[in-house]
């Protein structure tokens, strides 16, 4: 992860105390919230490393439930968020897990909404930045800096090729795509950000040409 002014550093815009602990944590919330597509009925966070030892006392705990309520780093009710899950009806529970070989500032969180649910692991970098490591049970990068689509696919050829002309037919430039896969020709997972928000109309031509399309999930900013 690069940064390029000493503000990065110092974090964004914020309720703090912490810009790895609490606005490195909303952005996690909120990238689960915008890939969990609905709103959550019940969340665990699996805090992991440091995240576990200090999340109370730094706030990650309203934090994280802030980001998956939809609430912004500079969020005033980010310290409220408790009572904010309360009133929304959404359930949630904390727990701790193993640091292993993750970053230290790590969380495991697992959505369930009406109708659709997400599992993703991601870690707080420093300065505000967050960055998901898996999603589903797939080996990903993103950071949610730059809009991103995530497509659930069958792996087939020319996957990359047609994601890449629609987009272009529809004057996006590609900043980044990466294709993972469990094995080949089974299921695979691409990650593709732009350098635009992507127009609704752009999403339904995505949904209705790419070969062996499963899901389109986004993540618009944070």
């Amino acid at each position: 992860m690069k940064y390029t002014s000493a503000f990065e550093i110092i974090g964004p815009i914020m309720v703090g105390p912490s810009s790895s602990h609490t606005a490195g944590a909303v952005r996690i919330g909120s990238m689960a919230r915008q890939l969990l597509g609905e709103q959550p009925i019940q969340v665990t966070f699996q805090l992991i490393g440091s995240f576990a030892e200090t999340y109370q006392g730094h706030g990650t705990d309203l934090a994280l439930l802030a980001g998956i309520l939809g609430m912004t780093t500079d969020s005033s009710d980010v310290p409220n968020a408790d009572k904010a899950a309360m009133d929304q009806g959404v359930a949630y529970t904390f727990t701790k897990g193993s640091a292993g070989t993750h970053h230290p500032n790590t969380v495991l969180i697992l959505a369930e909404g009406a109708t659709r649910s997400v599992k993703l692991l991601a870690s707080s970098l420093g300065g505000g930045k967050a960055e998901v490591q898996e999603l589903d049970d797939f080996p990903v990068t993103f950071t949610g800096e730059k809009p991103t689509l995530i497509f659930s696919h069958t792996d087939e050829k020319g996957f990359l090729a047609a994601v890449s002309r629609i987009l272009n037919q529809n004057g996006y430039n590609i900043a980044r795509l990466a294709l993972e896969r469990k094995k080949k020709g089974g299921s695979a997972m691409t990650i593709c950000e732009v350098d635009e928000i992507v127009r609704q109309e752009v999403v339904q031509e995505l949904k209705h040409t790419m070969p062996g399309l499963q899901e389109i999930r986004f993540v618009q900013t944070v």
